[in-house]
């Protein structure tokens, strides 16, 4: 059976997700490219089940299912079917954009549905930037279906000569606009029965392309509205030129930032606005480590993770923590808790209204004799340590302050997280 849906605003929390019997869902999974599509720089095929399995192993809730319009090498099954008459410019049949790829579809749902089958919710990418345009890892524009050599529908994604895509993700050309809003219903028509589905307007487009993606939010809500289920839609940071500020201020459900204004060092701590989803993707592409994956959780938001699926042990230790922090969080339900920053001297804390407190107790460049967690008051208090990876409620004791303020000496710094409760309430089970 599918996780309940579909998702919505939390209306107590709203930095999370509920499902339709107002349970708190806490979102984190890893995500590789090839998650829909086979790329031919990565012959062989992608074992999508074993990769089921392991987000499985890894406690993970989550996982991306992306859309590939083009890249330097062919992606199959594509996004149009490839029915000529004449070739496109790989060599291979030029694609018609009038009919959306039967094959795209079924492999997209039936990926959706056996994701489902192991208790994971899916987002389903319409568009990627970085088939429009090369990033610095090649170009894949001239293989792109709106490359006017590649179709037979005499569409000219890039009109003025320069040379990329980059009006095919704006609202420059009605005509593509059409074709894109036609895919799109395809889609919904394909998957928007399914109740554990978010959607992703697009992955890294560029700055330019804001309006063009506030314009499909829009119009996926209209598609919805007449259908019985309606999913959240997220907006991901732009890139080149995007800014996390137009991102928050837009029309999406979820988010998920760019590096600027520290989120790989530092998140901010949640207001409340969006839900908000922070993938490595978009901060380093690979990378982050389990104390980035806590001060992530700690702030108030949910972590995702660009995912090789090799056996590094630095990103096995990231995958882990997810894990660990999904179970922590269901068992806690972090809706209850508030995002209270000052309550940990390393600025990283989650409190309750029963007075318990979810603290890092060290970030790097705090000395150990300088950890400290505030609470509500003096007396004697539960203190159950944390591990990173595992998120079990290890080492338990009972600390007795004569100030508001539990002061912690040195420990082993995988164990730097700890659950503070008290006694009679007892929230460390």
């Amino acid at each position: 059976m599918p996780p309940p849906g579909p998702l919505r605003r939390h209306p107590d929390a709203p930095r999370y997700f509920c499902d339709p019997a107002g349970r708190t869902v806490f979102l984190c999974g890893s995500h590789h490219w090839d998650s829909v599509q086979d790329n031919g720089e990565r012959p062989g095929g992608f074992d999508f089940d074993r990769c089921l399995d392991r987000l499985g192993e890894w406690g993970h809730s989550f996982v991306r299912l992306w859309a590939h319009e083009a890249w330097t090498r062919v992606v199959a099954p594509p996004l149009w079917e490839r029915t000529g008459p004449g070739l496109a410019r790989d060599g291979l049949p030029r694609f018609d954009l009038e009919r959306v790829n039967p094959e795209l579809l079924e492999r997209l749902r039936s990926r959706a549905i056996a994701a489902g089958e192991r208790g994971l919710y899916v987002s389903v990418m319409l568009f990627n930037g970085w088939a429009i345009r090369d990033n610095g890892e090649g170009d894949p524009w001239p293989h792109h279906p709106f490359h006017r050599d590649n179709n037979v529908n005499g569409i000219d994604g890039d009109p003025e000569g320069r040379g990329d895509g980059a009006a095919v993700h704006s609202l420059a050309i009605p005509a593509i606009t059409r074709l894109q809003e036609a895919y799109v219903a395809r889609l919904v028509e394909a998957v928007g029965d399914l109740p554990h589905l978010l959607w992703e307007i697009a992955n890294e487009s560029p700055a330019s392309s804001h309006a063009w993606q506030v314009h499909l939010v829009e119009h996926l809500r209209r598609l919805e509205v007449r259908r019985p289920l309606q999913h959240p839609v997220g907006m991901t940071f732009a890139y080149p030129g995007g800014s996390n500020e137009a991102l928050f201020q837009g029309p999406a459900d979820w988010v998920s930032p760019g590096r600027r204004g520290g989120w790989m060092e530092r998140p901010p701590a949640a207001d409340g606005g969006k839900v908000v989803l922070v993938d490595t993707d978009h901060l380093w592409g690979i990378g982050g480590d389990p104390l980035w994956v806590w001060k992530t959780v700690l702030r108030g938001h949910q972590p995702l993770y660009m995912d090789p699926l090799d056996d590094d042990p630095r990103h096995q230790a990231s995958r882990r923590a997810m894990g660990a922090a999904r179970r922590l969080a269901d068992r806690l339900d972090l809706a209850k808790f508030a995002v209270t920053p000052w309550r940990a001297a390393s600025g990283y804390a989650l409190s309750s209204a029963d007075g318990s407190v979810l603290a890092l107790l060290r970030r790097p460049a705090l000395p150990w004799g300088s950890c400290w967690v505030e609470l509500d008051g003096a007396g004697t208090w539960n203190v159950a340590w944390i591990d990173l990876e595992r998120g079990d409620l290890g080492r338990r004791e009972r600390r007795t302050t004569s100030t508001r303020r539990l002061s912690f000496a040195r420990t082993n710094d995988r164990h730097a997280l700890v659950l503070v409760s008290a006694p009679a309430r007892n929230a460390a089970g």
